[in-house]
């Protein structure tokens, strides 16, 4: 079965991450959990973080997102669907933010289904709006993450960013 990937592919092939992105001055490879229950919009995602160089792990629902953030494995950022089967995107931040290991992970939603202030009411750190968040999905993770590693104080660029479709 085909998604379109291919002339997804050819879209970002051409991709060359900003200078300053990418960033993270951390000696070990950044980790994401991604979870996405509609194929096309997961590979597209899934292969921008890889050509960061991240390593990206994925689940297309909610159980098995909540399976890998019960567990004992090391994330830098989480990105989820609000709407994902078994268990909801904003269900699974509240959970994470109650699990000492996952408090102070990062959290994106990444979604066309909710708005910006559940998102944030949640427990996410930023919000962006399918499909139209595409474009600053890179940008906001670096921000996240600079914030998490100590290398940026203010994060009100990100506020602002994240802020693409909420009101």
């Amino acid at each position: 079965m085909s998604f379109g990937l291919h002339s997804t592919r050819l879209a970002y092939s051409s991709y060359q991450p900003h200078p300053e992105e990418g960033r993270c001055f951390n000696l070990q490879q950044t980790k994401i959990l991604y979870a996405e229950d509609y194929d096309l919009v997961l590979f597209t995602v899934k292969q921008l973080l890889e050509l960061e160089s991240w390593q990206v792990d994925i689940c297309r629902d909610g159980a098995a997102a909540r399976k890998k953030l019960e567990g004992d494995e090391h994330y830098d950022l989480i990105i989820l669907d609000a709407e994902l089967p078994g268990e909801s995107g904003l269900s699974l931040v509240q959970r994470a933010r109650r699990m000492a290991h996952r408090r102070r992970i990062p959290i994106i939603l990444f979604t066309g289904s909710i708005g910006h202030d559940d998102a944030l009411a949640a427990g996410a750190d930023a919000f962006l709006n399918k499909p139209t968040g595409l474009k600053n999905l890179i940008t906001t993770c670096n921000s996240l993450l600079d914030a998490k590693n100590g290398n940026r104080s203010d994060t009100g660029e990100l506020q602002k960013l994240a802020g693409n479709g909420g009101h």
